[in-house]
C-alpha cells in the first residue's frame, strides 16, 4: 500500500516519545509560526475548510463543533481530550500516547489556542500506566520548554494542560459523561441542550476531542488544507449529509489476523485491503466469517462485505452504526456468531450506567436471553424478543440520553440479520425438545448456564 505514515511517523524512532527527539523531527514548529501570526479563529477556519472529522467515534466535523462557542464570552473556556478508550479492540490512541506523546500535546495546543481555552483535562483511562507516564513527562518537559504554562513563547497565551485519570467506564467516552467524571461525580450523561460549547465542564464553555483528532489538527497546521482533503475519499455525490472523510486514519486490527496490530492508511481503505495487506490476512490458513468495522458498537459486516470502505459513510449503507473508532476486530469462519453475541451483551450490560430505564433493563435482558441461548435452553422466539430490545433502546428511537444502548442494540440488530441461519440451528440443535416454545421463560438470569 504506497502510503507515508504521517501520525505514527515518529513511532519507530529511538526515544520517540522525548522532546529531543520530536524536535528534531520539527515538532512545535507549528505552534511557534501559529503563535507568531494565526489569530484563533484564522485556525478555526482553517480546520473547519480542511473537513476534519472527530476520530473518537461519531465523527462530527471538528472545525463547525469549535465554532459553537460563544465568541464574547470572558471564559474560561475548557478543552477536554478524551483518551478513554475504552471500545473493545480499541488501541490506537494508546500507541500515540506511549509512542509519540509530544505530536498529541501539539494537537492540543493549537486547538487549545484555537477555541480560547486556557486549561486542558486530558482524560485517560486508569489502566494505561504507560500512556500516563509518557504524557506526563512530556507534559513537565514541554513546560520546561515554554510550550505549556505562562505566556507561551512570549506570544501572550497561557494554557495549562492536566491528566485526570478515570475508573474506565465505557460511559465515559461520551463527552457529557467524561465531564460529569472529571467534575468528579458519577459518570452519567447529561441530558442536552445545553451543549458542551454553551455549558460543559463546570458549566463553562468546553469542547471534547478525542486523542488522534488533535493530533490530525498539528499535521492540518503543518501541511495545509489541501494536503489533509488529498487524502481520503470527498463527499458521496447526492448525498448532503455527507461531508466527506477526509484525512489519514489510524486502524486497529485485532482477532483472527496474522498480524494484528495499530495502522495508518487513507479514509476509505476497503476492509478487505486492510485486512490482507496490513493484517497479512485471516490466520492459519482459514476464512474470514465476518468483522467489526470500528468497535462494537458498529455492528458487524459479513465476509461478502468486506470490499466496504472504512469511511465514515459507506460503513452505514451495510446496515452498520458508522466507522465509530476505526478499530477492526475479524472473526475467522470457526467462530460463533452466539459467542460473539454473548460476549457483546455482557460489556454492554456491565458498561450500561443505569440512568435510563431502556438502557438498563434492555442490556440486561439481551444478557439473560443470550445467556440461556448459550447454555443451551433457547427458544426461537428469543430472537424475535432479542431483536424487539435491539430496535427499541437507545437514543436514536428516542429512548435514552446517550448512544450506549444504540451500540448495544446494534451489535445485535446486525448479527440477527446476517446470521439468522446459524442463530436458528444453533438453537434447534441445543434444545432440540422445547425450541419451538413460546411461554414465558423460567429463571431467566444471566447464571444459569452452568
Amino acid at each position: 500500500m504506497p502510503y507515508e505514515p504521517v501520525l505514527l511517523a515518529n513511532i519507530y524512532k529511538k526515544d520517540s516519545h522525548t522532546l529531543a527527539v520530536y524536535e528534531a523531527g520539527g515538532g512545535y514548529r507549528s505552534l511557534r509560526r501559529v503563535l507568531k501570526g494565526t489569530s484563533p479563529a484564522d485556525l478555526v477556519r482553517m480546520i473547519r475548510e480542511s473537513g476534519l472529522r472527530g476520530r473518537g467515534g461519531a465523527g462530527f466535523p471538528t472545525g463547525l463543533k469549535w465554532s459553537f462557542l460563544p465568541k464574547d464570552h470572558p471564559g474560561p473556556i475548557y478543552f477536554c481530550v478524551n483518551a478513554d478508550e475504552s471500545e473493545p479492540g480499541t488501541i490506537v490512541n494508546r500507541v500515540q500516547m506511549e509512542a509519540d506523546p509530544h505530536q498529541v500535546l501539539e494537537g492540543i495546543i493549537l486547538s487549545c489556542y484555537a477555541t480560547r481555552a486556557s486549561t486542558a483535562y486530558i482524560y485517560m483511562r486508569w489502566e494505561y500506566a504507560q500512556c500516563l507516564k509518557r504524557m506526563q513527562a512530556a507534559i513537565d518537559e514541554s513546560y520546561a520548554a515554554g510550550y505549556l504554562g505562562q505566556n507561551i513563547l512570549g506570544s501572550g497565551y497561557s494554557l495549562d494542560v492536566y491528566i485526570h485519570r478515570g475508573a474506565a467506564a465505557y460511559v465515559c467516552g461520551e463527552e457529557t459523561g467524561l465531564i460529569e467524571s472529571i467534575e468528579g461525580k458519577r459518570a452519567w450523561p447529561r441530558i442536552k441542550p445545553p451543549f458542551p460549547a454553551v455549558e460543559g465542564l463546570f458549566r463553562k464553555p468546553t469542547v471534547v476531542n478525542n486523542i488522534e483528532t488533535v493530533s490530525c489538527v498539528k499535521h492540518i497546521v503543518d501541511r495545509g488544507v489541501a494536503w489533509f482533503k488529498s487524502i481520503g475519499r470527498p463527499p458521496e455525490p447526492g448525498n448532503p449529509a455527507d461531508p466527506g472523510s477526509f484525512g489519514p486514519k489510524l486502524f486497529g486490527l485485532s482477532g483472527h489476523v496474522n498480524r494484528p496490530g495499530c495502522y495508518e492508511a487513507p479514509l476509505g481503505i476497503p476492509l478487505r485491503q486492510l485486512v490482507e495487506e496490513c493484517g497479512g490476512g485471516v490466520w492459519k490458513g482459514r476464512k474470514a466469517k465476518a468483522a467489526i468495522p470500528g468497535g462494537l458498537s458498529t455492528g458487524v459486516l459479513t465476509e461478502a462485505e468486506f470490499d466496504t470502505c472504512l469511511d465514515f459513510a459507506e460503513p452505514m449503507h451495510a446496515g452498520c452504526l458508522g466507522l465509530g473508532t476505526g478499530c477492526v476486530t475479524v472473526f475467522d469462519e470457526t467462530y460463533s456468531m452466539v459467542d460473539l453475541l454473548y460476549n457483546a451483551c455482557r460489556f454492554f450490560a456491565h458498561e450500561s450506567c443505569g440512568q435510563c430505564t431502556p438502557c438498563r433493563e434492555g442490556t440486561r435482558w439481551a444478557l439473560q436471553m443470550i445467556s440461556r441461548i448459550k447454555a443451551g435452553q433457547g427458544r426461537l422466539k428469543d430472537l424475535e424478543l432479542l431483536a424487539e430490545i435491539g430496535n427499541s433502546i437507545g437514543a436514536l428511537p428516542g429512548t435514552t440520553i446517550c448512544g450506549l444502548a444504540d451500540g448495544a442494540g446494534w451489535l445485535i440488530k446486525t448479527v440477527l440479520r446476517k446470521f439468522p441461519e446459524e442463530l436458528e440451528q444453533y438453537i434447534k440443535r441445543t434444545n432440540a425438545q422445547g425450541y419451538s416454545r413460546c411461554e414465558p421463560a423460567v429463571a431467566m438470569t444471566a447464571n444459569n448456564h452452568g
